[in-house]
């Protein structure tokens, strides 16, 4: 698959500016290459679930958004097909941070890995990983 068919780092940063649901929770594009990237998230009270982590809905929205935007970044326009996400500790630091990459890009579809990270007191810890397929559309 060319990468010449994939969105631009602008188009993407517009996308995003229109999105209400990523605004809401200040979802930010740290790094942006073909078939990469890297998004955070702040933590804040409104997005912590009853023990003070960050809601699991957060953590499934940056694997779910950074795959997308990866395959995005190849493909071209998309939408999430499937995703699986395991949360494998606490959510809690002052912000996630999430990377996520193109498996495999092909003519429909581009399968996609992603790593969430708690970052806390300057230290990362893996909180959640999770697959995605991505449909072109």
């Amino acid at each position: 698959m060319s990468t010449t068919t994939g969105i631009s780092r602008e188009r993407l940063e517009q996308a995003l500016e229109h999105s209400t649901f990523a605004q809401l929770l200040g979802a930010e594009l740290l790094d942006f290459e073909p078939g990469k990237v890297r998004l955070q998230v702040h933590s804040r009270p409104d997005l912590c679930q009853h023990h003070g982590y960050m809601h699991g809905a957060v953590v499934g929205f940056m694997v779910d958004s950074g795959c997308a935007w990866a395959a995005a970044s190849l493909v071209g326009d998309v939408v999430t097909s499937e995703y699986k996400l395991n949360l494998l500790a606490p959510a809690l630091g002052e912000r996630l941070v999430c990377r996520s990459e193109v498996l495999k890009a092909g003519q429909r579809q581009a399968v996609c890995r992603a790593d969430v990270f708690a970052i806390k007191d300057g230290q990362e810890k893996l909180v959640a990983t999770g697959l995605a397929t991505i449909a072109r559309v």
